[in-house]
Formats: structure tokens, C-alpha cells, sequence
């Protein structure tokens, strides 16, 4: 499948703010993601990094402002529509994995199908086969290390062919052999053409995507063009 069209945005936000009393979590936030860019967030804790995930993900909605994706402005649609967008475009992936425990690796991937489509053992397999872990299938949650849990969010999320795949902390609960592994299969998904965000906090994360943008109190303070 052709993930990489040239010159077409995939995500925009135009003058985005979130506020909250007198605090400006996201304040006049402009960004454009083109189709097949990878691009990672950073900034200190308290600068907007978890806000813009958020709206981006569709999982809250900004103050005001425009959030473009794949063509159309969803800033202010129901939550119920924002919902259907996020299980049809997104694939999300969390640092906390969020995993059913008593599901086995094959079946966490075969959720994420029920709620787009139609469960499929053989597809879910193929894409826990992608990650390295054909062979601990039918093993639970509890069963696998961090590393491997964070594999099986990386084929849930990949699992109904999403637009975008926006990944939180994905390494943050990591030792460094997972850690590189994780960014391993990252590096391979951009290599075909997909569109990555990545929130972290870690510059050697940061460093492997094409883009760096820096939020300081909800602002972007700079941009680093990497050598990605």
C-alpha cells in the first residue's frame, strides 16, 4: 500500500489554543504535518506536550482554533464523532500499553479490529509476526516484558492500516535493547511512508525523527530539522 504523497498535509493545526481558567495549556499553536513525516514533540513537563497529543488523537477538543485532518476540521466535533475518527485514522500507542490482562497478545490486537471492522486471527498474527512476536501469540499480558507488551500496542495500533500513528512516551517505560528495538520498527514504518508523531521526552528518540518541534508554556519555543 502507497502511504507517501509529496507535498500534502496530512495534519494541521491552525492558531489552537487550550485554556483552562487563566492557564493557556496550548496557546496560538500552528503546525503542519505532511504525509509520511516523521515528527517528534518535546518539551518539559507542564509544556503542552499531553494537551496537543490529546487533540490530535481526538480525545479532547481545543478552546479554539482549527485541527485539519486528512482535509477536514475536526476541532469541534461531538465526542461521539471524534471517537469514530480516532478508531478509523489513529493508531495509538502508550507508553502504559494498555493491554486487557486476561486477553493474549493475539486477541489485544484483534480488539482494536472489532471496534474498526472485523476481527481477524490470521491478520492480527501477521502484524504481531511484523513485531517480532509470532511466537509469543497466545502468551498474556503478564507473561511478556515491557518491551514485548509495547511491540503488541505497536501492532494494535498498526493493525486497521491508520493514517497516522501518534505515539506517546513509547519508550519511556523501556530498557535500552527494547528501547532501540521499538525505535527499530518505528524507523522501518516511516521507511514505508507513514505519517509518525511522536511525544517524548528523550532526545535520542527525538533525534531519529526528520522533525523536532519544542513546546515551552504551551507555545513552540523552537524547531530542530534532524538528519533523519
Amino acid at each position: 500500500m502507497g502511504w507517501k504523497e509529496k507535498g500534502m498535509s496530512l495534519l494541521e493545526l491552525k492558531n489552537v489554543y487550550k485554556i483552562y481558567g487563566d492557564l493557556h495549556a496550548l496557546d496560538d499553536v500552528n503546525l503542519k504535518v505532511e504525509k509520511g513525516e516523521w515528527l517528534a514533540i518535546m518539551g518539559p513537563s507542564g509544556s503542552g506536550k499531553s494537551t496537543m497529543m490529546n487533540i490530535i488523537g481526538c480525545m479532547d477538543k481545543p478552546t479554539s482554533g482549527q485541527v485539519i485532518l486528512d482535509g477536514a476540521d475536526i476541532a469541534h466535533e461531538s465526542s461521539r464523532s471524534l471517537t469514530r475518527i480516532r478508531r478509523d485514522k489513529i493508531g495509538l500507542i502508550f507508553q502504559q500499553f494498555h493491554l486487557v490482562n486476561y486477553l493474549t497478545a493475539v486477541e489485544n490486537v484483534m480488539v482494536a479490529q472489532y471496534y474498526h471492522s472485523m476481527p481477524d486471527e490470521k491478520e492480527a498474527l501477521e502484524a504481531l509476526k511484523r513485531v517480532g512476536l509470532a511466537e509469543r501469540a497466545k502468551h498474556l499480558p503478564s507473561q511478556l516484558s515491557g518491551g514485548e507488551q509495547q511491540r503488541v500496542c505497536i501492532a494494535r495500533a498498526l493493525i486497521n492500516y491508520p493514517q497516522l500513528i501518534l505515539a506517546d512516551e513509547p519508550t519511556g517505560n523501556l530498557d535500552e535493547a527494547n528501547q532501540n528495538m521499538v525505535i527499530d520498527i518505528f524507523k522501518q514504518l516511516h521507511a514505508e511512508g507513514r505519517t509518525i508523531v511522536v511525544v517524548t521526552h528523550d532526545p535520542e528518540v527525538a533525534e531519529v525523527a526528520q522533525r523536532t518541534i519544542v513546546l515551552e508554556h504551551g507555545k513552540f519555543a523552537r524547531e530542530i530539522k534532524n538528519n533523519a
